[in-house]
């Protein structure tokens, strides 16, 4: 299952960042039919405003993908310490393009079901897009709480089942037979059940397909 994600992400490399961020007609009609419209620009920025402007603690990003959303933000955040972490190394080079010139920001390949990162080490853990291609989705939620500080914040991002027909035919027959998705996914109410027995306070939204979160530890 690793290789086939993997092999996915790099074989999309080169229409990444174009199908997230709507960049042509095309991926603007694929949005608007399989995705019900929702604006992944949007829902990026809603993700990214729960990171204050003037954070100078220590955040993780996994998987941060290209950096195609976030490198803008980390690159404000001079007094912060930020970890960004992928599997796919495509992924990865892309990202470590975009982040080059800042020293307060490192990239380092890894897997987020086992995190190489000690308990309680990071402020924030912000994941964009990552847990519908997760293939241990359980792994990766306890890892994340693992390696987050007692009051530190769980931001991010990512498709649930359930809310359009459309968008999870899409993900059945599409998405996760290429390996861009990997099941199962969660429900709304699944989500919102399990992430609050794990943290004190959770903060959730949806927009079609997609939910978007912050939960304190």
């Amino acid at each position: 299952m690793a290789d086939k994600i993997k092999s996915a992400y790099q074989t999309s490399k080169n229409i990444y960042d174009d199908v997230l961020t709507q960049g042509s007609f095309l991926s603007r009609l694929y949005i608007r039919l399989f995705w019900s419209g929702t604006d992944d620009n949007e829902v990026a920025r809603k993700v990214l405003a729960y990171i204050p402007d003037d954070f100078d603690g220590a955040l993780l990003d996994v998987p941060v993908g290209t950096a195609v959303f976030t490198w803008q933000k980390w690159a404000q955040l001079k007094k912060a310490r930020i970890t960004c972490l992928d599997y796919s190394e495509d992924m990865l080079a892309q990202a470590r393009e975009r982040l080059k010139d800042y020293a307060h920001v490192a990239c380092i390949q890894g897997d987020v079901g086992s995190l190489p990162m000690p308990d309680a080490s990071y402020d924030v853990v912000m994941s964009m897009n990552g847990f519908h291609a997760f293939p241990d989705k359980e792994k990766a939620f306890q890892e994340t709480w693992r390696v987050l500080k007692p009051g530190g914040a769980f931001v991010a991002c990512f498709y649930i089942k359930g809310k359009s027909r459309m968008t999870d035919w899409l993900v059945r027959r599409v998405l996760s037979k290429k390996g861009w998705f990997t099941p199962p996914f969660h429900t709304e109410d699944e989500l919102r059940r399990m992430l609050g027995k794990m943290y004190r306070e959770v903060d959730m939204h949806t927009d079609g397909s997609m939910v978007y979160f912050r939960c304190r530890k």
